[in-house]
C-alpha cells in the first residue's frame, strides 16, 4: 500500500527536549486526532484535516511530526501504550478485594480497550510501522504478559472457559472495532459495546458448547521472518 508523498520538514535535534505542558497537550491532541482520522480515512487522511481536528495549526503539527510516517508510528505507540495501561490497571483490580473478581476486571479491560479503535488501525500499522520496532516490541510483550495473566486468574477462579486464549479476545476486539464497508464509523460506535458483551458472555465458564479449531494466541500475530 502506498501513500501520497509529502514534503519532509526538518526533524530537529536527535535529543528532543522535554515538552512544556501546553506543547505536550498539543502533541497528544494531534495524535488522538490522527488516530480517529486514520480509522475513518486510512493512511492517506489529510494532515491539514488532522491539524484542524486537533485544534492546532499546520506548523504545530509539522513541528511535532516531520512526516506522515512519524505520525503513524506515534499513533501506534500511543494506542498500544494506552491499551497496555488498561491491561495493567485491570490486573491490579483483579487482585483487589473489592475488584469484583478477575472476569469482571477482564470485561472492564475489554470494554475500555475498544475505545482505542485498534481494529480500524490494524492495516495502517501493518503497512506503515516497523514490526520489529524495539519500543513497540517491548509494549507488545508487556501487553501479552498482562492480558495472559489476567485470563489465567479468571481461569483459575473457574470464571473463564478453558478452551480460549488471549488471541481470541484480541481477534474479537479487533473485528468489532473494524469499520464495515460503506457504513458510518459513528454507527459502529453505537453497537460495539453491545456486541462485545455478547462475546464476553460466551467466554464465561462453564462453556455452553465445544469450540471448533484451536485457541488463538499472541504468537499467531507475531511478525513472520
Amino acid at each position: 500500500m502506498t501513500t501520497t508523498a509529502e514534503p519532509v520538514r526538518p526533524a530537529g535535534s536527535a535529543h528532543t527536549p522535554k515538552l512544556r505542558a501546553d506543547a505536550s497537550r498539543n502533541r497528544e491532541r494531534i495524535v488522538l486526532a490522527a488516530r480517529d482520522a486514520f480509522v475513518e480515512h486510512g493512511a492517506d487522511a489529510p494532515l491539514d484535516e488532522i491539524a484542524k481536528r486537533a485544534g492546532v495549526g499546520n506548523a504545530t503539527l509539522y513541528r511535532n511530526f516531520p512526516d506522515r510516517v512519524a505520525l503513524i508510528r506515534e499513533v501506534a505507540v500511543l494506542v498500544k501504550n494506552r491499551v497496555l495501561a488498561l491491561a495493567e490497571t485491570a490486573t491490579a483490580e483483579a487482585d483487589a478485594p473489592d475488584g469484583g473478581g478477575p472476569f469482571d476486571a477482564l470485561q472492564r479491560f475489554a470494554h475500555a480497550s475498544v475505545g482505542e479503535k485498534v481494529g480500524g488501525l490494524c492495516t495502517l500499522f501493518s503497512n506503515h510501522v516497523d514490526p520489529y520496532d524495539p519500543e513497540l516490541t517491548e509494549i507488545r510483550e508487556r501487553l501479552q504478559a498482562a492480558v495472559g495473566g489476567l485470563m489465567e486468574r479468571a481461569r483459575a477462579a473457574d470464571e473463564l472457559r478453558s478452551d480460549v486464549d488471549h488471541g481470541d479476545l484480541f481477534i474479537a476486539m479487533s473485528q468489532l472495532t473494524r469499520p464495515l464497508p460503506n457504513t458510518s464509523c459513528r454507527l459502529l460506535d453505537e453497537f460495539v459495546h453491545r456486541h462485545l458483551q455478547i462475546f464476553l458472555d460466551g467466554l464465561r465458564a462453564p462453556a455452553r458448547s465445544a469450540l471448533p479449531g484451536r485457541a488463538a494466541t499472541f504468537e499467531d500475530f507475531q511478525p513472520q521472518n
